[in-house]
């Protein structure tokens, strides 16, 4: 492929931070399909920054890697070592190697030197946990951050073969966290800084910085990474600190859909959401982006779509922080399954200061998150919902904190349901449009479920609902038909 043209006039202009996930670079054809999108963006945004994930699959490995050296296994650990330069070293050899449409056998040899020091890395951290027994979080950091490491060299080596002056950046060189290791919050100041002392001048040359997306930094320079989501809050935050005018998200689906299409077949793409909006989704079950991913794009006034690396020409689901529409005023719905729903009810509560603080109290003192929570008005009863697995703990945590009031029969019980799911409807058009949840209600009587709990928020972006877990499927199904219905 000839050499990428370069246009210095073009270079001061807006900037484009573009992330791509595992199933994104999860094959050689994958790759090769994020190259050639990140080939087809340049000539609109030359001023472009790559955030890449591990590949699809390799930071299980790796972590499993760690597990079972912790508990003295290292008889697989060579298997592993293995089957990640397998990994890696098949995409160098097809992409880049002799034979190959780069037939660039010299890159492809650098490229692998490099990652058979990372994959070397890998043996010795779990040789060493494994000499200690244990694996604290810093070293799981350590272990984690490998996959995003070896993504971003195979990905550059890529670019530079089709023309695209591209270089590979680790994120610990521009994102700075505190030591909270594999949750770590960032310092957005200091990242400022250090993210444009680093990649202004690259962008400056005209290259185009490949960054590992999920990992960050203490300020003494230890890895750590930024927990579930964090390769999105990656591309977040550099798009807030560069400041980019869009951050697109390059999936594997056709942007967010109006309903998991697993569960339902005929969910459809939504065009546009509010960022109110895509915030109570991902909260609330659907997958394609965390909550926190959202934050840092929506103060910085930053654009956000998500789109589909397999169906670039697809437009995906723009994100807007105002995408109100009362003619659509339902969007999505989805689920969040395996919860169970906690009761403490008693006459003894009624007019009695402290007692939904202690009940709350007694749940985070188990490190259980509630999704979910509804009061009667006559203060007799408080309800929320927990995950399943989590409900013996609270169940225990609860009686020990109330039980002068069980012995008194100021509480009455404290109860759990059998395994329940959370139906979310999600629509910021709903506050403008009366009758909404008359409609839903109706769509849940007439598929014959039995609503066992109602919460909705005074925003009124979403209504939650919690019904049996054997009657998900047709929730869902039954209120995603009335969202067809109001987009039409």
């Amino acid at each position: 492929m000839a050499a990428f043209p370069q246009n210095p006039k073009q270079i001061e202009q807006r900037t484009l931070v573009m992330k791509f996930g595992g199933t994104s670079v999860g094959s050689a054809e994958a790759i090769k399909q994020a190259a050639k999108i990140v080939y087809d963006t340049l000539p609109e945004w030359p001023r472009c920054v790559i955030v890449l994930s591990a590949m699809a699959g390799v930071t299980n490995i790796l972590l499993d890697g760690a597990t079972r050296a912790v508990q003295g296994d290292l008889s697989s650990l060579y298997q592993i070592e293995n089957k990640l330069r397998q990994m890696h070293f098949n995409i160098a050899d097809e992409l880049l190697g002799e034979g190959s449409p780069a037939n660039d056998a010299a890159r492809s040899a650098q490229v692998k030197h490099e990652l058979s020091y990372l994959i070397s890395s890998f043996t010795n951290l779990c040789q060493a946990v494994a000499i200690l027994g244990e694996a604290t979080p810093r070293a799981l950091d350590a272990v984690a951050a490998l996959g995003e490491r070896m993504s971003v060299r195979l990905m550059a080596a890529i670019l530079e073969t089709m023309g695209i002056p591209a270089q590979m950046v680790e994120a610990s060189q521009l994102i700075v966290t505190d030591a909270q290791y594999q949750n770590a919050h960032p310092d957005f100041s200091a990242t400022q800084r250090r993210t444009r002392q680093v990649l202004d001048p690259i962008l400056l040359k005209g290259f185009v910085p490949v960054v590992t997306g999920f990992i960050g930094a203490t300020p003494d320079g230890i890895i750590t990474t930024l927990g579930r989501g964090g390769g999105d809050y990656s591309a977040a935050i550099l798009g807030a600190v560069l400041p980019a005018e869009d951050v697109w998200i390059w999936t594997d689906v056709d942007g967010v859909l109006t309903a998991d299409p697993r569960l339902v077949p005929e969910a459809r793409t939504i065009p546009e959401l509010s960022y109110r909006e895509i915030a109570e989704l991902a909260y609330f079950g659907a997958k394609v982006l965390h909550p926190k991913t959202i934050r840092p794009v929506v103060e910085a006034g930053v654009g956000l779509r998500i789109c589909n690396t397999f169906n670039p020409a697809h437009p995906g689901t723009r994100l807007v922080s105002n995408g109100t529409n009362g003619k659509k005023p339902l969007k999505a719905v989805t689920s969040i399954r395996n919860q169970k729903l906690v009761t403490v009810e008693g006459r003894g509560m009624l007019g009695v200061p402290g007692v939904a603080a202690r009940t709350f109290g007694a749940v985070a003192s188990t490190g259980t998150s509630v999704p979910l929570i509804t009061q009667a008005s006559s203060e007799q009863s408080i309800c929320f919902a927990i995950p399943a697995e989590a409900a013996e703990r609270v169940t225990a945590a609860l009686e020990a904190a109330f039980t002068q009031e069980l012995a008194n029969q100021d509480i009455d019980r404290i109860w759990t349901t059998r395994e329940v799911a959370i139906i979310t409807i999600v629509g910021a058009g709903m506050s403008l449009t009366p009758g909404v949840a008359g409609q839903i209600f109706t769509a849940i009587g007439k598929s014959n479920t039995n609503t066992l709990a109602i919460a909705q928020g005074s925003s009124e972006v979403s209504t939650s609902l919690v019904v049996d877990h054997q009657d998900t499927e047709k929730a869902l199904k039954s209120i995603h038909e009335l969202i067809l219905e109001n987009m039409l």
